[in-house]
């Protein structure tokens, strides 16, 4: 079937209301959009701000009336009396198609580094010796597109990390679909505990492992709070600066003497000051590793 597409560009101090009329309107769906390219990082916990330039997209799926129903949206933005005007609202009859497929189309197999691969469930492993992890885009909280989940990736996958006298510890901190704690289990270590404040990413994590058939008593999954404890030979924390900085004692602390620490989720200008929070606690920095703007910062404790 087709569908009619309503769409606006709206400042987002009046996004909510006019969300509330094409809703009214009878949308089956609302989509809010970046229409520059402006990024909004690290908001402040309990809020969702918006970008500067905001594209509201509403979706119907009755063809008929759309100007007179674009009228009533007009009168409606009137009458709450806002000082600017309502935005121009323009539309277009989408044809149906199967997006499905295209989404799917959309997403190839990933290489992390020589061994490791992230593969769509509806492909074929490219390399099916190769460490394949299998994760879903759009099913969890990371499946290895972004720069910061990418050279995680790539830095675990350069650790020896199949033990030899004694299996390998990991500590996922923040582990959102567990991505890199499941590619740490699948490189080679022992044992992983996931931290996260997020319920759904904890159940995320637990589905991407049993889809990766890592068995269950080797993936620890817990809520962040409270902390962790003891001491783990690589500690990966993938979130962002300011809670990098906030946390910076207890993650480093988790830190096993001789360990291997991996952060990112970090904006190359916010580099230094990560660093300098975790020298200070007694960590040997790397020279910071760097994709796209961001950059993973690894080091270790000496021994």
């Amino acid at each position: 079937m087709a569908w009619l597409q309503l769409r606006a560009h709206i400042a987002p101090q009046h996004a909510d209301l006019l969300e509330t009329l094409l809703t009214d309107e009878g949308a089956q769906a609302i989509t809010l959009e970046d229409a520059v390219d402006d990024p909004v990082f690290e908001p402040e916990r309990g809020t969702t701000p918006l970008w500067q330039q905001t594209v509201l997209t509403g979706l119907y799926d009755d063809l008929e009336g759309v100007e007179a129903m674009i009228d009533r949206v007009r009168a409606q933005w009137a009458s709450h009396a806002i000082d600017e005007p309502c935005p121009q609202i323009d539309w277009e009859v989408l044809q149906d198609r199967d997006w499905s497929r295209e989404w799917m189309d959309g997403f190839e197999p990933l290489q992390m580094g020589e061994r490791l691969w992230i593969v769509p469930s509806w492909h074929e492993a490219p390399q099916p010796d190769a460490v394949n992890l299998l994760l879903d885009p759009g099913l969890a909280f990371g499946t290895g597109t972004h720069p910061t989940t990418a050279l995680c990736l790539g830095w675990l996958d350069e650790q020896a990390l199949a033990g030899h006298l004694r299996d390998t510890t990991v500590l996922d901190v923040g582990c959102g679909s567990g991505i890199l704690a499941i590619a740490a289990l699948a490189l080679g270590a022992g044992y992983a505990l996931g931290t996260d404040i997020d319920p759904q990413a904890l159940q995320a994590s637990r589905d991407n492992a049993e889809r990766n058939a890592i068995e269950e008593h080797r993936l620890l999954l817990a809520p962040a709070e409270p902390a962790p404890s003891g001491r783990f030979d690589i500690v990966l924390a993938n979130i962002l600066a300011a809670p990098l900085i906030e946390l910076s004692s207890m993650i480093a602390a988790r830190v096993a003497p001789g360990g291997r620490i991996a952060l990112s989720g970090v904006l190359a200008q916010q580099a230094e000051e990560v660093i300098d929070a975790y020298r200070h606690c007694g960590l040997h920095i790397d020279e910071p590793r760097e994709r796209e703007g961001w950059v993973c910062i690894t080091g270790t404790r000496p021994a």
